[in-house]
C-alpha cells in the first residue's frame, strides 16, 4: 500500500517523509483546490526529501478549461519541474463539455518526459469517467487521483471500486479527498485500492492578528498521518 501526502509548505512535506509516507504532491493553496508551488518549494522539497516529489501544474483557480496561453504556462512548469529533479507532475485539462482535453493532455505528456504523470480531480468532472480511464491509459499516465466524482472519497468509495477493477492494473486509482482515520477503512475495504492521498493536517494557529488577513495556516502532522496509514493497513489485513 503506497501513501502520497498532499503538502502545501516545506513543514508538510517533512513531515510526511518522517512519518514514513511513500511520495507527496507538492501544491499551495489549498483553500482554491490547489495550485502550482512557488519554484523554491519544488527545489527545496526535492533536495530535503528522500521520498518522491510530485508537483502539482495548476496556473490558476476555477474550472479546468485552459487557453493555449495557460498550457504554456503549464509546459513551462513542467519543464521546470523535470529540470529540478521532481519525480512527477500532477496535470489535468477538460474540454467545455466535460471531456479531456487530449491534445492538451498529450503535449504535458510529452514535456513530462521520463517523469510521472498523473491526472488530478480534474478528472472527477469528466462526463464519462469510464471513457476519461481508458483515454488517460492510452495516453500513458501512470495514475488518477480521484473522489469518485463525490466531494469525498468515502461517498465515491463504490465509484472508484468500478474504477480499480475497469483499470486492472494498467493504471492506478489512487482516492483522495476528505480521507481521515475514521474513514479510510471504508474506502480501502470497498475499493480494494493501492494507493491514498490525503494532506494529515492540523491548524497552525499565528501569534498575532493580521489585519485583513487570517494569521493561521494548514501544516501536515506526523501523528495524524501515521494514524491514516494505519487505520488503512489494519483495514487491508
Amino acid at each position: 500500500m503506497i501513501f502520497e501526502i498532499c503538502a502545501v509548505n516545506i513543514q508538510s512535506a517533512v513531515a510526511a517523509m518522517r512519518a514514513g509516507a511513500h511520495r507527496i504532491e507538492l501544491c499551495s493553496a489549498l483553500d482554491v483546490g490547489g495550485l502550482t508551488p512557488s519554484q523554491g518549494l519544488i527545489r527545496a522539497a526535492v533536495h530535503q526529501l528522500n521520498i518522491g516529489v510530485n508537483v502539482l501544474i495548476r496556473p490558476r483557480e476555477g474550472h479546468f478549461c485552459f487557453t493555449d496561453q495557460e498550457l504554456d504556462i503549464m509546459l513551462d512548469d513542467i519543464r521546470f519541474c523535470r529540470e529540478a529533479g521532481a519525480n512527477g507532475v500532477v496535470v489535468g485539462a477538460l474540454t467545455a463539455d466535460g471531456h479531456l482535453d487530449l491534445p492538451k493532455m498529450k503535449a504535458m505528456k510529452t514535456m513530462a518526459g521520463d517523469m510521472e504523470i498523473v491526472c488530478h480531480r480534474a478528472f472527477d468532472f469528466t462526463t464519462d469517467p469510464g471513457a476519461a480511464l481508458e483515454q488517460l491509459i492510452g495516453l500513458g499516465y501512470q495514475r488518477v487521483l480521484s473522489s469518485g466524482q463525490c466531494p469525498s472519497a468515502y461517498e465515491g468509495r463504490h465509484l472508484l471500486k468500478k474504477m480499480v477493477d475497469q483499470a486492472a492494473g494498467r493504471i492506478s486509482i489512487m482516492p483522495g479527498s476528505g480521507i481521515s482515520a475514521d474513514k479510510i477503512g471504508a474506502i480501502v475495504e470497498t475499493t480494494g485500492a493501492k494507493e491514498y492521498h490525503f494532506t494529515g493536517k492540523k491548524r497552525m494557529e499565528g501569534t498575532a492578528d493580521i489585519p485583513g488577513l487570517e494569521s493561521w495556516y494548514w501544516e501536515s502532522d506526523v501523528v495524524l498521518i501515521q494514524e491514516i496509514m494505519n487505520a488503512a493497513i489494519r483495514a487491508a489485513t
